[in-house]
């Protein structure tokens, strides 16, 4: 099979934003959101990376959106009898069906918002002193992707997430 079949069959794929959450400071609970506005440059309207006051602001990194599969909550659960609530695993965007580890350096629309993906979010044991469950370890290799924000617009839950040529 040559590379472009390959490229054609990888951006295939077609998944959905399940929930949004942001909340404006370090150690603050997140709230769920039903829609959010995503500013280029900046990062998701409202939130603690958006204003400067997250954790790791002080480090420069691509950390305007954060991103984390449903499968992998759920495969807590199955796995590692860990429940992990979307409100708790703190990243911004919960998807489905998006292979996140696969679109480093690629772009994807999230509704009308264009992102890119720039690294593969790193689990660290803030984590689990702020949900008080072990799950550092577990999330190696499955923490979500961190993005910048090519094109700003609003997103909402049940948005269409899709590889960048692709139409909705």
């Amino acid at each position: 099979m040559n590379s472009n079949k390959l490229r054609r069959g990888f951006d295939m794929w077609h998944g959905k934003l399940l929930h949004i959450h942001t909340t404006p400071t370090v150690r603050r609970a997140m709230i769920a959101q039903q829609s959010a506005q995503l500013i280029k440059g900046v990062g998701v309207e409202g939130d603690r990376y958006a204003l400067g006051t997250g954790k790791y602001s002080g480090f420069p990194d691509i950390r305007e959106v954060t991103l984390i599969e449903i499968e992998t909550i759920t495969a807590l659960k199955r796995d590692h009898d860990v429940d992990l609530a979307p409100e708790e695993h703190r990243r911004n965007l919960t998807t489905e069906n998006v292979p996140l580890n696969h679109l480093v350096g690629k772009r994807f629309w999230v509704g009308t918002a264009l992102l890119e993906g720039g690294r593969l979010n790193t689990p660290c044991r803030y984590l689990d002193l702020v949900t008080g469950k072990s799950v550092n370890d577990i999330l190696i290799n499955r923490s979500g992707l961190n993005c910048l924000i090519v094109q700003g617009g609003e997103i909402n839950v049940g948005d269409s997430i899709r590889p960048e040529n692709t139409e909705i």
